[in-house]
């Protein structure tokens, strides 16, 4: 809404009367058989309400005085029509705003009522009539609305807005459009940091799986970008995010992310890739045909099989309780995971010349252990808490952590698990806390799965076994914090509190521990997280202590 409104009419009178004096002067305006008819069409048209408000008030007021009008007539109806209703809410507006309330809140609040109104009203066929470009008009589905945006994202990417359509599925109907979108949503993505990357990258992934023609073009883009020395590992992992993500959208997506690789110049590899990747699963003959590939002694390209989504195969193949490999061709799978794990090659001029494999035989060795131990049905708790020294040290190679991980996760989602368990601190979730000691990378992961549980409702406990196991979590994700994942941890504690669906005592718990094992100095963003929960009233109340030792006091005075 404009602030200037009353501006139109401080100067309309003069604007009126330069424009008939300009008339009068012309050759042949104000003289012709359809003046008359123009003038009506025109009046009838000032008659209409709010109409000086209208883009095509000028044009109207320039056929109106070229074909004879009266400028006293026109301010006339302008002003009796004129509701003033834009100025008006500017007004209450700024009143709102001088009574105390934040801008952005009376924004938001303006904002969102004429949304709703748009709503409301909404004509399609008038919109028709507004978006139609050459007899071809184009549409987007949301929310049950179906509305022609193609002509206004056009020009709003031609203005240079293109960051501010990227939710809009309709941007991925022109290449032209789509290119600025693209590459808008890739910078921001890559300048924001870990954070902005999962709270950004469903929309981006939403936006390239529009269709085959939008995920083609971002991964061809992205391809690309991937070999450059700077940025390159970033986009690369994007690409990645966005495969894993057309794959849980149900789009198979395998042969284009082959062909954009160097599968090409390996067809048997990547008629064996291809054919898993379809189906969802590995199966001994095509993992046969890449074992054989993988153990000469001038193997493919080891990123040919470092594609996650055929990794994610291995996961479920030789981790998941109860999966049953052919012993014959076990030593082949496990042979190709620990050498997408391990090996290291050396490429100058798009040229190999070298390939390190000195942690292929450790890796394969320490995958064969664990996965005897967790695919090994016999193994109870006991069983497992006398090999866990042996897990310990299978759990430094990252890729086993990963396998260790789903199996954890596999196994404790199991309904009867916990009521089974006798421990306070059953095994599996003692091996979580070794995998965050161990690997940084796998943290959230690690967060993920302890949020997943604590929110499950165990209803096969009692109350008092529920608390118990609850507090036990909350122990894994103050050990997780303590090994530097702390924002996320208090973040995810913070909401809890803010939703009130937690137990008051569990947060309770929780800060006592935080407090135990933190130490100045703080920063500023922990600060801000934590000392709201701090301060709630239910919370430093019953942790304040009358004696000498005030651990609320002491982090409140750093």
């Amino acid at each position: 809404f404009s602030k200037d409104t009353f501006h139109y009419f401080s100067h309309f009178k003069d604007q009126t009367t330069n424009l008939f004096i300009k008339k009068t002067t012309e050759d042949g305006y104000g003289e012709g058989e359809n003046d008359g008819k123009i003038q009506e069409d025109c009046l009838q048209k000032f008659s209409s309400r709010d109409y000086i408000m209208e883009p095509a008030i000028f044009n109207t007021l320039k056929t109106y005085f070229q074909a004879g009008g009266s400028p006293e007539h026109v301010i006339q109806l302008l002003s009796e029509n004129y509701s003033a209703v834009a100025q008006t809410v500017n007004l209450l507006a700024e009143w709102l705003i001088q009574m105390g309330v934040e801008p952005a809140q009376v924004q938001e609040r303006v904002e969102n009522h004429l949304k709703s109104l748009l709503i409301k009203h909404f004509d399609p066929q008038k919109a028709d009539s507004i978006f139609t470009v050459e007899g071809e008009i184009y549409w987007i589905a949301d929310a049950s609305l179906q509305f022609c945006v193609f002509v206004c994202v056009k020009l709003i990417s031609d203005a240079g807005y293109q960051g501010e359509i990227t939710s809009v599925s309709t941007a991925c109907q022109q290449l032209e459009v789509f290119s600025r979108v693209l590459r808008t949503s890739l910078a921001t993505l890559l300048d924001g940091g870990e954070e902005n990357l999962e709270k950004n990258l469903p929309e981006f992934a939403k936006m390239v799986c529009h269709g085959e023609h939008t995920y083609l073009f971002a991964q061809a883009m992205m391809s690309i970008l991937a070999q450059e020395d700077q940025g390159g590992s970033a986009v690369r992992r994007i690409g990645q995010e966005v495969q894993k993500s057309a794959h849980e959208r149900g789009h198979d997506a395998s042969q284009i992310t082959l062909a954009l690789g160097t599968a090409a110049a390996y067809p048997r590899a990547c008629q064996a890739l291809g054919a898993m990747l379809s189906k969802g699963a590995l199966n001994p003959a095509d993992i046969t045909v890449l074992f054989k590939m993988f153990s000469s002694m001038d193997p493919p390209p080891v990123e040919l099989i470092r594609v996650p989504a055929f990794l994610d195969l291995f996961m479920q193949s030789l981790f998941k309780p109860g999966s049953k490999i052919n012993q014959d061709h076990k030593h082949k799978y496990i042979h190709i995971l620990a050498y997408a794990a391990s090996v290291v090659e050396t490429w100058k001029k798009n040229k190999r010349v070298n390939i390190n494999k000195d942690e292929l035989k450790s890796t394969s060795k320490a995958i064969e252990t664990v996965h005897n131990l967790c695919c090994n049905e016999n193994k109870g708790a006991t069983e497992l808490v006398a090999e866990l020294g042996t897990l310990y040290q299978c759990i430094r190679f990252p890729v086993v952590a990963m396998g260790v991980l789903k199996w954890v996760d596999w196994t404790v989602s199991e309904p009867r698990y916990f009521q089974l368990q006798t421990d306070h601190t059953p095994v599996h979730l003692a091996l979580l806390d070794e995998i965050c000691t161990c690997h940084q990378l796998l943290h959230p992961q690690v967060l993920q799965l302890l949020i997943k549980l604590f929110e499950t409702e165990h209803s096969q406990l009692d109350v008092m076994e529920q608390l118990e196991l609850k507090k036990t979590l909350l122990d894994r994700m103050v050990h997780l914090l303590s090994r530097g994942y702390v924002l996320p941890v208090v973040g995810y504690i913070r909401k809890c509190l803010e939703k009130l669906n937690t137990d008051i005592s569990l947060i309770r718990y929780f800060v006592t521990e935080v407090l135990d094992v933190i130490a100045p100095p703080y920063t500023s963003d922990f600060v801000q997280l934590f000392l709201p929960i701090l301060e709630n009233d239910s919370i430093a109340g019953t942790i304040r202590t009358e004696g000498e030792h005030d651990p609320v006091a002491e982090f409140i005075g750093k």
